[in-house]
């Protein structure tokens, strides 16, 4: 059975490069590339997949509209897929349980989890994140799949 770990397993092969899959309104899917990783949900703590998204995306305004997604990561031959709900947070998605001053501490973390590792400026990284108005998309995984 795949877990979370597989996820983690394929992340650290391509720098957390990632194809997400999005409902449009009319049932058709929109597909695109993100860097995305795994960390811990900022209310329950459990493991969820996760982005920074820009509030401007069309995958962002289908995911306030159905939110779920499919992300799909590869390296090689190999790859694992994570599905499930979608939750957006950020300064123009308040999420229940996370105060707005946890918010550049989360999309720091996401940003390492999705293969980033450590950013050369923090402060420049909070910033620039802040004037977009960017958030974490975090999809809690109903179903994981994966080919080793």
């Amino acid at each position: 059975m795949a877990t979370v770990d597989d996820i983690r397993r394929i992340v650290a092969l391509d720098h957390g490069l990632a194809t997400v899959s999005v409902v449009r309104a009319q049932g058709t899917v929109l597909s695109t590339v993100v860097n995305a990783g795994v960390v811990a949900h900022p209310v329950t703590g459990e493991p969820v997949a996760a982005f920074v998204g820009r509030p401007a995306t069309r995958k962002i305004a289908h995911l306030r509209t159905t939110p779920r997604a499919t992300l799909l990561w590869r390296a090689g031959w190999a790859w694992v897929a994570a599905e499930g709900a979608a939750e957006l947070v950020g300064p123009d998605d308040p999420l229940e349980g996370v105060a707005a001053g946890a918010i550049p501490a989360l999309l720091r973390a996401v940003y390492t989890a999705a293969g980033g590792g450590e950013h050369d400026d923090w402060a420049e990284y909070d910033r620039v994140v802040a004037a977009e108005r960017r958030m974490a998309v975090l999809v809690t995984p109903s179903r994981i799949y994966v080919n080793p």
